[in-house]
């Protein structure tokens, strides 16, 4: 019996903050996964090694956690003063599901460096020495953020002493900038960086009651609560959440009301087709805690402290829209991060989270009585794990 060979696909598996994925040129790809739909999904799924029954991602590149089920897609940007459109796709592990509904912040960082070393710059316009700024036009969800990337030689800087909390080895620093990342074009909101017009909302929720939160489209929507009014501490570690199914099953219930309030979903039922957004987090004010690897932080340290949950799990630091969502919450007074961080104004915060802690600083401010972001600023690091193609079965 004749057997189909193996299509040979360009590809860069990259790390980008505390996630990686497998990067990918649009004009690389098979004719048919050049536009959106099944043909695509499919072959993201089958480079993953999606869906697996097992949770391992054994038959593919994904690392079986949100954090490493993750594909990219670079093309030439269609946007005006704009160097490349870049198409993030979060691929379910055991599903067959491709979320298409939100970005990737840490993978943001990555998004630079492809671009330039796979000549979507031109080299004249790179420095020798010093930075560059690749703007880029976030595709998912119709935002710029710059990427400014350290440049030696002529060639992207990927080696440093820029530690990330989350990421084992230290690295160059980016510093990501994402331009007015409050979300547009979704909710009932109109795209009001608060869908509900509140700073803090009393949402009922089955099993739970009443519970005080804070929705923001900000980064990514994400649905803010009391870590005390559930029963944390906020100095929660992964397994804390994750070895217990009723703690998931309640934080699941949280984000699809959460969705439902936001405008983002009909009904909770539909919650299960949209995984990556929103996300659900905790705050908590600052406490004396040991991260993952065993640090010690202190309560003197930090501002507050999140723990974050992505597809379904609590993240092991931090997903980089969220960072961006609790930059942009911590600047308004009265929402439950701004509370949690002690209240006032503020323009930055340093927050803990299970791997170590980030700073994650924000421009906001109230125009015609609504609250708009202009800016959120991090820093994050990238570095190319492996070159050449992927081979998946035609």
């Amino acid at each position: 019996m004749p057997h189909a060979p193996q299509l040979r696909v360009p590809a860069t598996y990259l790390r980008g903050g505390t996630s990686k994925g497998v990067f990918f040129r649009l004009e690389d790809l098979p004719e048919a996964a050049r536009v959106p739909g099944p043909a695509r999904d499919a072959l993201l799924m089958r480079v993953i090694g999606s869906p697996d029954p097992y949770g391992k991602h054994t038959d593919g590149m994904g690392g079986a956690t949100s954090s490493t089920s993750k594909c990219v897609i670079i093309s030439k940007s269609t946007q005006p003063g704009h160097d490349v459109d870049y198409l993030y796709g979060q691929v379910a592990i055991d599903t067959a599901f491709v979320d298409w509904s939100g970005n990737c912040g840490n993978l943001s960082t990555a998004v630079g460096p492809f671009a330039i070393a796979n000549g979507f710059i031109d080299k004249s316009r790179l420095p020798e020495n010093g930075t560059f700024v690749v703007k880029v036009w976030q595709a998912n969800i119709g935002k710029t953020i710059l990427c400014h990337v350290p440049i030696a030689n002529g060639q992207v800087q990927e080696t440093g002493d820029f530690e990330l909390d989350g990421v084992t080895f230290p690295a160059a620093e980016i510093v990501l900038e994402f331009i007015d990342p409050a979300d547009e074009g979704e909710g009932e909101g109109g795209g009001a960086m608060f869908p509900t017009g509140h700073l803090t909302d009393a949402l009922d929720v089955p099993g739970l009651g009443t519970l005080e939160v804070t929705m923001i489209n900000a980064g990514i929507p994400t649905v803010f609560v009391n870590a005390k009014d559930i029963g944390y501490t906020g100095t929660e570690l992964q397994d804390a959440i994750n070895a217990d199914p009723k703690a998931l099953a309640m934080f699941e219930t949280i984000r699809a009301h959460g969705a439902v309030r936001m405008g983002l979903i009909p009904a909770v039922a539909d919650a299960a087709k949209r995984q990556h957004t929103p996300k659900v987090a905790f705050v908590a004010p600052p406490a004396d805690y040991t991260t993952s690897s065993g640090k010690r932080v202190a309560a003197a340290d930090i501002d507050l402290h999140v723990r974050a949950l992505s597809m379904g799990k609590l993240h092991h630091a931090m997903m980089g829209t969220c960072a961006v969502a609790i930059g942009t919450a911590a600047a308004i007074p009265g929402t439950l991060v701004n509370r949690a961080a002690g209240g006032g104004e503020r323009t930055a915060v340093r927050f803990g989270h299970p791997s170590g802690t980030l700073r994650v600083g924000a421009e906001a401010a109230r125009v015609d009585g609504q609250w708009v972001v202009r800016k959120a600023i991090m820093s994050r690091s990238a570095r190319v794990l492996m070159e050449g193609f992927v081979r998946v079965p035609a």
